[in-house]
């Protein structure tokens, strides 16, 4: 029987400090992690915080970031119809999946953090020993998920995701709504980068396999594959 991952993608089109600047999923962070959880004989399922659709970030369909993977799921209306009626928290049984895969996009900073579903089903995904993934601004979705007897999922762990100096770089840094990195560090966690940005970097913890950035979808990917 084969292994299940179920990936979280953003329900957000708008930064909420300028409605009329537009966020949603980087495709290629999705498509990235599909192909190669498809390669590997994954069964996979696409759920968000409120269910029913999940937008794309307009600079994800942008040169280099609009690469063959997110031109071939976005040319596909099978791949695209997955995008527009996803699954609620409340619709999954964790017991049904061995890991679970936060994808990112800006978006993700204002819907993750404060899902209570996507919290329970990685929690109960990671105690009963499966594994817990996260791209780029995915690891939003680890910041306030607790165990059962109370501590933070990520404290005493180490890990990356998006660095406050690629917001910086990105230009996006008087737009989102809080330093992720940060954050991320007064949860306790071991947070690291690359000494480069933008350039692949995944961290293997235990069975939490987090990458830093867009560039880190396939690594990412690849090692939670192997730890499945």
């Amino acid at each position: 029987m084969s292994a299940r991952i179920l990936i979280v993608v953003t329900n957000v089109d708008h930064y909420e400090a300028d409605p009329s600047h537009p966020t949603g999923l980087w495709l290629s962070e999705l498509t990235h992690a599909y192909d190669i959880f498809e390669k590997h004989g994954l069964e996979q399922k696409i759920v968000s915080p409120a269910g029913g659709k999940s937008p794309l970030e307009p600079r994800s369909l942008r040169f280099p970031n609009y690469d063959k993977s997110a031109k071939s799921w976005q040319g596909d209306p099978t791949r695209m119809a997955l995008l527009d009626d996803t699954a609620g928290p409340e619709e999954i049984d964790s017991a049904d999946y061995d890991a679970i895969y936060f994808t990112g996009g800006h978006a993700v900073m204002f819907d993750f953090p404060g899902s209570e579903g996507l919290q329970r089903i990685t929690r109960e995904i990671f105690e009963h020993g499966g594994v817990v993934g996260a791209v780029c601004h995915g690891y939003c979705g680890l910041l306030d998920t607790t165990l059962s007897d109370g501590s933070y999922l990520v404290a005493g762990r180490s890990l990356t995701g998006f660095s406050w100096r690629e917001e910086v770089l990105a230009g996006v840094d008087k737009l989102v709504p809080f330093n992720v990195e940060e954050r991320i560090k007064e949860r306790g966690a071991r947070y690291s980068k690359a000494l480069l940005p933008f350039v692949s970097n995944a961290v293997v913890d235990g069975r939490i396999v987090t990458g830093q950035n867009p560039g880190s979808a396939k690594e990412t990917a690849t090692k939670v594959a192997a730890l499945l």
